[in-house]
Parts: structure tokens; sequence; C-alpha cells
């Protein structure tokens, strides 16, 4: 009987494309003989738990509408070993196959599940390596005196921002006039309400 799988794709931001994934995984299941029968592909961090494809994929999972999910990498499923021992644990449970592309990785064997802890250990360290590499360089930035963040609003946007508000416009509408951002907007808002609050 031909094995049906289900294909996950990630990156994390909107100028990256999962096409190349989708189209390797496609030939990947094809040399396999297996029958692809859902596709799920977003958009979001490895980080985050509370993804929607993700989501998809584990409730077909329960439903069984696939024999194998076949991925990329570890690391496009997660960047927290937790979740990448909890998911193949879930799938393993359901009787559900995870092969990794890139480590070719297949979990349906125990050296597989050794390998894909191994994995998820490296994936979770490099997160971490280029957290802590990100937090030092933020670090030397501020101790060179560097801004770091937005550039502060003009004094004549501020200004702007209160004339309005003083007319009895609303935060957001003033956000839409004046083209800034709510935060912007809210911010100047409230500090012009207390100013006129005060006796």
């Amino acid at each position: 009987m031909t094995r049906r799988a289900a294909i996950y794709a990630r990156v994390s931001t909107g100028d990256q494309t999962c096409e190349n994934q989708i189209l390797c995984l496609r030939e990947v299941a094809e040399r396999a003989g297996w029958t692809v029968v859902q596709e799920y592909v977003e958009t979001a961090s490895g980080a985050n738990e509370a993804r929607p494809e993700l989501a998809r994929a584990r409730k077909d999972a329960t439903r069984r509408r696939y024999d194998v999910l076949v991925v990329w990498d570890a690391s496009r499923l997660a960047r927290s070993l937790r979740l990448l021992l909890n998911l193949a644990h879930e799938l393993e449970s359901l009787g559900i196959g995870l092969h990794l592309h890139q480590e070719a990785i297949d979990t349906t064997t125990p050296s597989g599940r050794l390998l894909f802890q191994v994995r998820g250990m490296v994936a979770e360290l490099e997160r971490s390596i280029i957290v802590e590499r990100t937090k030092a360089g933020l670090a030397r930035a501020r101790s060179q005196g560097k801004r770091l963040g937005r550039p502060p609003a003009s004094d004549a946007l501020v200004a702007a921002i209160r004339n309005l508000r003083s007319q009895g416009m609303g935060m957001d509408r003033i956000a839409r006039e004046l083209r800034c951002g709510k935060g912007l907007s809210q911010k100047v808002c409230t500090e012009f309400d207390k100013e006129a609050a005060e006796p």
C-alpha cells in the first residue's frame, strides 16, 4: 500500500519563500513512492509554537490523514528542543513517521530517533548562539553611544499631533491623517490629555 505523505514547509520572514523546499520535498516523496496528500506552508518564527499550519498538520495527524510528515530539516519544524521532541513523540504515538530530508532522518527507526534528538539539540544551540550574538552586538552599540531603535519624532510632528488632539480628534484618526505610527499618536495624545486635565 502506498504511504500518504504530508509536506510541512516554513520560512521565518515574508521576504523568503517556501517554494524551493516544497519542490524538493515533492521529489523526495515521489522517489520514495509516497503520494503527497497535503502541504502545510507558512511564514512564522520557528520559536513560535502557535503556528496555524503546524497546528493543522498536528490535527490532521490525529485524524490519520497521512502516514509520514516530510520536512526540509528539523529547524523548519522548531527551534526548541522541547517542541521538536514533543512533535516526534506525538507523531510516533499516532504511528506516523517523520522524514527530515537534509538530515536523512526517519523517526520510524531507532537510529533515526537518536539522530533527530541530536539535531534538535544542535538547532536549539544555534538559536541560543544567535540570541547571544545579537545581545552582544546591541550592548557594544550602546557602549559606543549609538542610538538604537526608531529615530525620535520631529518637533513639528509632535506639535501637529497636539494641535489635532486639541481639536478633539481621536488618536487613530490623527495617526491616519498625519501618516504616523499609532503608538506615537497615542503617546503624544496621552501626554496632551494629562496636561489638559491638570488644574
